[in-house]
């Protein structure tokens, strides 16, 4: 049987700039052809991309992933029954998300009061605090209100309630049914409840330049705007490391394991295929556009995709980052998108000739003169056309009996 897959292949030049940093502060980086490269972590652009899903898609169709879950399904609960006080909310939500996930949840250690609030530290020593999960834990909106409404059903004796084996087994059905979009996407992994992970439908590889790098320091100066005029010297200094580079990213959806993950979607009077092309849509536009915002009051780095390749397959994920692993070398005055953009193209030919891996469409969004090359490996659309059509195919590919 076919598979549905999107591959989805990004050229992005940022300017100066510190997009994804180690503990020390310092742009991440990796060796790839033998040489230092720039490299922003998949984490860092899945944390964009399920940012940008704020502005794309309806909350009800999102998840959290938090600690607090208790606080927030203890919200909902209170909603549900406002005479129940934040403290009984709690334990209600507690006991139902343990049942539900297998996890255990406890009040957290209180943290202690900084110097200039020692004066609160008696005041805030008598408030209670609401039990956490260990790890951050992600549900879904539905799954966090099922559990809220299972919660309030057992409310008169929850313990007991929820020691009968079929409100437990509720329990567990409602926390690994209708997940949100990005569960389905980004998979969820709960440490005490093998049985409800969920297999990540989207892959997001490492962003590594195309050439060799050097990270660099900025020394910055600060001046105290009360200084009288005879006062020298700096109110402050500091250094800030960074690099500029021209990125390969690279992601893979599994169509089909996302409308698995999603099930029969989250609006069940929607056509099957509808749920899964939102989401296939906010995920091409989400990946592509979006941009990690460390440092981003420093450097302002907001420069999007230089191109953007989009191709349909239906037998497994392809990478094309092979076109770099010689680095490119910037002639004078010349950059590197333009090779880079020359070498994609080429790559992507070869590969798909030689290991017969040609995609069913190809969609290709490029900006200016230099990449100019990749034109030729597909249709030219802009981006709103680009994912359109691309959540057109994969509506007219996938059904609800794949």
């Amino acid at each position: 049987m076919s598979r549905t897959i999107v591959d989805i292949h990004v050229l992005q030049t940022v300017p100066p700039s510190n997009l994804n940093r180690d503990d020390t502060g310092t742009p991440k980086t990796a060796v790839y052809g033998g040489v230092r490269r720039s490299r922003v972590s998949s984490q860092a652009w899945k944390r964009a991309t399920r940012t940008a899903f704020k502005q794309l898609l309806d909350p009800a169709e999102l998840g959290v992933r938090t600690k607090k879950v208790a606080e927030l399904i203890g919200q909902t609960v209170r909603e549900l029954e406002p005479e129940v006080t934040p403290e009984e909310s709690w334990e209600l939500a507690k006991a139902v998300v343990e049942a539900g996930t297998g996890s255990k949840l406890a009040v957290p250690e209180r943290k202690k009061p900084k110097k200039n609030q020692e004066s609160d530290a008696a005041a805030e020593e008598a408030k209670p605090l609401p039990p956490e999960s260990s790890y951050l834990m992600f549900l879904s909106a539905q799954q966090r209100h099922g559990l809220a409404e299972l919660a309030v059903e057992g409310r008169g004796d929850i313990t007991g309630f929820l020691k009968r084996k079929e409100n437990r087994e509720r329990a567990r059905e409602i926390a690994d049914t209708r997940h949100s979009v990005d569960i389905a996407l980004f998979g969820r992994m709960v440490a005490d409840g093998a049985d409800i992970n969920v297999d990540a439908a989207a892959q997001v590889a490492h962003a590594l330049s195309v050439h060799a790098v050097e990270n660099e320091s900025d020394y910055y100066t600060a001046v105290d705007d009360e200084n009288e005029e005879d006062e020298t010297g700096a109110g402050m200094i500091g250094t800030v490391e960074f690099n500029s580079a021209t990125l390969y990213r690279y992601a893979a959806l599994d169509v089909d394991r996302l409308a698995e993950n999603l099930g029969q979607g989250l609006d069940e009077s929607a056509a099957p295929a509808a749920p899964v092309r939102r989401a296939v849509e906010a995920f091409v536009r989400g990946f592509a556009s979006s941009l990690p915002t460390g440092k981003i009051n420093t450097f302002a780095h907001h420069t999007p995709p230089d191109a953007i390749v989009v191709k349909l397959r239906e037998s497994r994920p392809v990478s094309f980052v092979g076109a770099f692993e010689e680095p490119t070398m910037a002639e004078s005055g010349s950059g590197h998108v333009r090779q880079a953009s020359e070498r994609l193209a080429e790559q992507i030919a070869e590969v798909e000739e030689k290991f017969g891996e040609t995609a069913v469409a190809t969609w290709v969004v490029s900006v200016g003169r230099n990449t100019a090359k990749l034109a030729d490996v597909g249709t030219a659309v802009t981006l709103d056309e680009l994912v359109e059509g691309v959540g057109a195919a994969v509506a007219e590919r996938w059904s609800g009996t794949r």
